[in-house]
């Protein structure tokens, strides 16, 4: 009788993080610190603020600190465990990565989420996980935070910036109030980058209290027994149906303009080193014709989300509906479509967000000279103008924003967008899992470079001051006068 060997057992968490500090020691990892302190006018000056502690601003800031830039902050309006879409307004169940995503591990096989997993659970579950639980990840980051012990302050919002010299000036409300001076700023601002909701002009002027964006906070038990409309046929259109026929909503119905249902996936289908590396490198017509594309078929919710909806018998596709014009109606609302017109009590806009820095209060400073692929870079023969790329920021090679008119504003060079936004630019690697670990990498090489070289006096006289002797003298004889004795012999 053949014998089958038991499952090993989970070694635990504290097992896991002693296995991490070994990696990290025999790494020598984190780096000495090595950019010098610096002070203005007795005020301290930080190198890095990072503004956002979820998926990305984690990643950075903890890549910032293992290259031994140590000197950093990150900030987040959130309050602890409530960083990034996760358990907000993500409202599908699980996440849409394969689980074996390296994500943000930084290439430290200790730090990832398989890892974390199987500590606790064991090989066998791993292999029974299909896809990784929404609140579970969260779960996986907040630990990520703790183990590497990083520098994060929650329930702190950035207000306003300004420049002070060759620094950055950040304003912060909440549980720390002022003003912190930093020489590098990391905008680590998830999907909405520097905009916000992207509302279609047909929404402008409906009462609010007849609508509400995708990533709104909603109260999905009021809709218990309404007709709820969801436009859109992407992954959060899907989860926010399924959230409210599962909070008993009368009736949903999909109102998709599309004459199909997008089924492919194209993206996922050339998922590789060589994309993640390479679409940066890219001429920007490639660069363009690559993106124009994919947002021209589109990407297809998972089919478990969309199974998510249309197990439900009051749940409606409606297909190739267009919206004309939606108005108030006595107690809801009245949508024209192009199959006619419609009521209902409320309507969810899928939507998405926008590039419209303007939008942002706390970036007013800086949003009219930010540079954007509409200001030269696209070019008409790459193809057809296209809202939501026209308008994505101009970057330079660390995500840094680049001038609209060069001189007008200094700082932007030293202001990073490490968020979705970037994505035309560098391609998908400052927003999404599977390739957030090369975006921080490409960052914090940037960051460290230009430091190094804007404090390269300093180094050079650290260079010149070192005197510590590698020997002491006593480790050899000068034999030249015997060359003398022996040429008189």
């Amino acid at each position: 009788m053949k014998h089958t060997p038991a499952a090993p057992t989970p070694i635990g968490l504290a097992a896991l993080e002693a296995q991490l500090a070994q990696d990290l020691e025999f790494l020598e990892l984190p780096a000495k610190p090595w950019v010098p302190t610096r002070t203005e006018n007795g005020v301290p000056v930080r190198d890095v603020v990072v503004i956002g502690a979820g998926m990305c601003g984690l990643a950075a800031t903890a890549k910032l600190v293992l290259t031994g830039i140590t000197n950093v902050v990150a900030y987040d309006a959130a309050p602890a465990g409530l960083e990034g879409p996760w358990v907000t307004f993500a409202r599908m169940q699980t996440l849409r990565s394969p689980k074996t995503l390296n994500g943000p591990s930084l290439g430290l096989p200790q730090l990832t989420f398989r890892a974390w997993f199987t500590a606790q659970w064991g090989v066998e579950a791993w292999r029974s996980l299909d896809k990784i639980p929404k609140g579970q990840w969260m779960d996986y980051l907040v630990w990520y935070r703790k183990v590497l012990g990083l520098p994060v302050r929650n329930s702190v919002r950035m207000t306003g910036l300004a420049p002070v010299g060759d620094l950055i000036a950040i304003d912060i409300e909440g549980a720390e109030t002022g003003q912190v001076l930093t020489r590098r700023l990391v905008l680590a601002t998830g999907r909405s980058g520097l905009g916000g909701f992207a509302v279609p002009d047909f929404l402008s002027g409906v009462d609010r209290a007849y609508w509400g964006h995708s990533a709104d906070d909603i109260d999905f038990d009021t809709l218990k027994g309404k007709r709820v409309a969801v436009i859109g046929a992407g992954a959060s259109s899907m989860d926010n149906a399924a959230t409210a026929l599962e909070a008993g909503a009368g009736s949903v119905d999909m109102l998709i303009r599309r004459k199909e249902m997008p089924r492919i996936n194209k993206l996922t289908g050339i998922g590789s080193p060589g994309v993640v590396l390479g679409m940066h490198h890219l001429p920007d017509g490639w660069k363009w014709k690559f993106f124009d594309y994919t947002a021209s078929t589109q990407t297809p919710p998972p089919r478990s989300s969309t199974l998510r909806v249309s197990r439900h018998a009051n749940a409606r596709f409606f297909l190739d509906c267009g919206i004309v014009a939606v108005m108030e109606d006595p107690g809801g609302l009245l949508i024209e479509t192009t199959q006619g017109p419609m009521h209902y009590d409320f309507l969810i806009a899928a939507t998405g967000f926008s590039n419209d820095f303007s939008g942002r209060p706390e970036f007013a400073a800086i949003a009219p000279h930010i540079r954007t692929w509409s200001d030269g870079r696209y070019r008409p023969e790459m193809g057809p103008p296209r809202a939501g790329m026209s308008d994505a920021p101009d970057l330079g090679p660390a995500f840094e924003f680049r001038e609209r008119i060069p001189g007008s504003c200094p700082m932007l060079a030293h202001i990073h967008c490490f968020n979705d936004a970037a994505m035309l630019t560098h391609g998908k690697v400052s927003g999404d899992i599977p390739a957030v670990s090369a975006g921080a990498d490409r960052l914090v090489r940037g960051i460290a470079s230009s430091l190094f070289a804007e404090d390269v006096e300093t180094h050079f006289a650290n260079l010149i001051a070192y005197d510590t002797p590698e020997l002491l003298g006593d480790e050899w004889v000068d034999s030249t006068p015997l060359l003398h004795k022996e040429a008189a012999l």
